[in-house]
């Protein structure tokens, strides 16, 4: 059903929570917490032991992700604003009070990537030999080039714009490049015009310049500067100066009026290029004539204006990374386990009939996943095909087996045209699917379709029909699983298999089930049994019996979960919890949250899985999801999870890759009490990082190539563990 059918009180129904964990000073700000973990990834920008090119990549990447903070959740808040909205989150700040505070900390951090471009990266990389150079750094024979350069290829596609009655302001789109300039004609001298040049997207934005010995770039922005007298001929240009606007990129579509969901989304895509301003980044030392002009123009407030000591377009130096061979400064390749099946199965088929099958990704190589597809579209005796695609890769060898598979089998494929700045390449699949004859939907009215699904049914040898099925709790993305860290299950099981059948008959048909046991499903359930799981570790603890929760998770917002683990915590349950971004949650407050630790490991991975680990009594329980512990996650998606029945595969998850997570010591993060959060080394009162210390991701590098063996992961016990709490050994089965 619709997540309008399922409001919290209805899914929930959660007893009242003491006044002690209502306090609004309890819970951490949103929108200040995604600030935190953005500055992680900055951090490893900063941090000397990273190569130095993958430094630059992590600088990138928190410019990127900095882009869509002001795109999705700052244009949100100042759409709220203006609609008269004034109450914020359970943190008690009103939507003007968060403002402030956004305004405020992101200032604070454009300084420090600032910073780290021009006080460490910028001169290393000149070190390594590679030179990023202004106009005024290039040698004659630079010069000779950019001028020539200018004339071949780049003054063919500038239309410079000059802004006067006869010529309006012109539409500048969502993050373009521009630059514009203060004019002054030369016959009109008292006058002053404001100029604008929009940066060729169609170009490359750093250009190599051509050099002996080092590699040496220079910005396509100074280039158009350079240029800049030839486009303006009758006008001295009083000043110039880069700019770029980030604009509104949130869908607001009336889906339960569309006649064609995928038309309504193709035409918001192209009205979000256009939407509103939110930002406006500028040089530095930009004319304040120039800056007051832009910012009337596209009706900012001075808070929403960021005077940049550098590139405007920090995103763009990951270009640099991409376009420099130098294995050197890069992090070591490394090559993923292959699946290889027992010497008793004669396909993967047979192999699943036997036994589940977990994969770490990228630690296990997602080749399998593609095989597991691959295979249903060739093999003579699967009969049909049901595919979830959310995020997948520009090539795609998954749908290209699901197109291969529809001239011989049925197919059916759930395409989630929402998936946010996916949607162009969603709606592109979805034509082709069709085109070949897959049945393609695109989920519920009102839902996004986020689960990770695929099920097959087949004919085996045995002449008996079998549902096969993957789940997961990341995307169907080739390029993606080689960086992101996630989990799947390749499975026969008929419980869980039976239950992805009725999923698929919610997604496809709207058709509803009283049950989807084993697994759990938002938004019927997974919110209700995620806070049965903690209720029954409290009862477990005030009973004398074992009781933990462990939980790893992409983010930690919502309230009654949160309110939940505080209960827990005071009832005596022992809890760890690895959330690699936002987190709502305050640990250490006394009386509340004093057995709760929080940790974010941040590093050359980008860490992805839904873990869910309860102790229950002895008894354990372990779940994989797509689901974080948010509320759109919980009432707005159709999410899924599932659990790891299998014991060894239960122990795999447990001891080698929770225990490693809550065992490192260099590259996590412990969330104080105080929202801060500070290096797991630094909480031990080190000075500097130990040597030796334990790296998470490279030790499961190290375990997947079989240069490290699980009996060398250290005991997570110190990591994990409350002070003054007893120590215990790690187990391994």
């Amino acid at each position: 059903m619709p997540a309008a059918a399922f409001p919290p009180a209805f899914v929930l129904n959660p007893i009242m929570a003491p006044a002690s964990i209502e306090r609004p000073s309890n819970y951490i700000n949103r929108e200040l917490s995604w600030l935190e973990f953005n500055r992680r990834v900055l951090e490893e920008a900063q941090d000397e032991t990273n190569p130095l090119l993958e430094r630059l990549k992590f600088l990138s990447i928190s410019a990127s992700n900095l882009d869509e903070f002001f795109e999705v959740r700052v244009a949100g808040l100042v759409q709220q604003i203006e609609d008269g909205y004034t109450e914020g989150g359970p943190d008690g700040l009103t939507l003007l009070e968060e403002r402030d505070l956004i305004s405020e900390e992101v200032q604070k951090f454009v300084a420090e990537q600032y910073q780290c471009w021009n006080k460490q990266l910028r001169s290393q990389l000149s070190e390594k030999g590679i030179r990023v150079l202004g106009l005024h750094e290039l040698d004659e024979n630079a010069r000779a080039f950019v001028a020539d350069y200018c004339e071949r290829e780049l003054d063919l596609l500038l239309t410079p714009v000059t802004v006067d009655p006869a010529h309006p302001f012109p539409r500048v789109i969502n993050k373009a490049l521009c630059l514009a300039f203060l004019l002054r004609r030369r016959r009109r001298s008292s006058l002053t015009y404001t100029g604008v040049v929009t940066v060729p997207r169609s170009l490359p934005r750093l250009i190599r310049l051509p050099s002996e010995g080092t590699t040496d770039l220079i910005f396509l922005a100074d280039l158009v500067a350079f240029h800049a007298g030839r486009m303006y001929n009758g006008y001295d240009i009083v000043s110039s100066a880069a700019f770029r606007v980030t604009r509104n990129s949130n869908l607001y579509l009336a889906e339960e009026e569309s006649r064609s969901l995928l038309e309504s989304v193709r035409t918001e895509l192209h009205n979000r290029r256009k939407g509103d301003a939110v930002r406006l980044e500028i040089e530095a030392d930009a004319d304040p004539e120039i800056i007051e002009r832009l910012r009337t123009n596209f009706s900012l407030e001075p808070w929403q204006v960021f005077r940049v000591d550098g590139p405007v377009n920090l995103p763009r130096l990951f270009n640099v990374y991409e376009q420099t061979d130098r294995p050197d400064l890069k992090f070591k390749p490394f090559v993923p386990r292959e699946l290889r099946l027992t010497a008793k199965s004669q396909d993967l088929f047979e192999e699943l009939r036997r036994h589940d099958v977990l994969l770490h990704h990228p630690f296990d190589s997602f080749d399998a996943v593609v095989s597991f597809i691959e295979a249903a579209a060739e093999d003579p005796n699967v009969l049909s095909i049901k595919q979830t695609l959310y995020r997948t890769s520009e090539n795609s060898a998954i749908v290209r087996a699901l197109i291969e598979a529809a001239a011989k089998k049925e197919v059916t494929a759930v395409v989630e045209l929402k998936a946010r700045f996916d949607e162009a390449s969603n709606i592109r699949w979805a034509r082709a699917l069709e085109d070949a004859g897959v049945q393609v939907f695109h989920g519920l009215v009102g839902l996004k379709t986020h689960c990770k699904l695929s099920l097959l049914v087949r004919k085996d040898p045995d002449g008996v029909s079998r549902r096969y099925a993957h789940l997961g709790t990341g995307n169907y993305n080739s390029t993606t699983a080689r960086v992101y860290t996630d989990l799947s299950l390749l499975t026969a099981d008929a419980e869980i298999t039976g239950a992805v059948h009725d999923v698929f008959s919610f997604l496809t048909a709207y058709s509803e089930h009283s049950s989807y046991a084993p697994l759990m499903v938002s938004p019927v359930n997974i919110a209700e049994h995620s806070l049965n799981l903690i209720a029954r570790e409290a009862d477990h603890a005030r009973l004398g019996r074992p009781a933990r929760i462990i939980v790893k998770m992409n983010a930690l917002l919502d309230k009654n979960i949160i309110a939940a683990l505080y209960r827990a915590s005071q009832s005596g349950v022992e809890i760890d919890l690895l959330v690699r971004g936002m987190c709502a949650l305050r640990p250490g407050i006394r009386g509340v949250s004093d057995r709760i630790r929080v940790r974010s490991v941040v590093g050359r991975f980008l860490e992805h899985s839904r873990i869910f680990y309860f102790a229950n009594g002895g008894q354990e329980e372990l779940y994989l999801s797509s689901a974080d512990w948010m509320p759109r996650n919980l009432y707005e998606r159709v999410e899924v999870m599932f659990p790891v029945k299998d014991a060894m595969l239960r122990q795999r998850v447990r001891h080698e890759i929770l225990d490693a997570y809550l065992a490192d010591n260099l590259k996590a993060r412990i969330l104080q009490k105080d929202a801060r959060y500070v290096r797991a080394w630094q909480t031990i009162g080190k000075r500097k990082p130990p040597v030796p210390g334990f790296n998470a991701q490279e030790f499961l590098i190290a375990l997947a190539e079989g240069k490290q063996r699980i009996e060398a992961l250290p005991s997570s016990s110190e990591a994990s563990r409350r002070p003054g709490a007893p120590r215990k050994e790690r187990r391994l089965s």
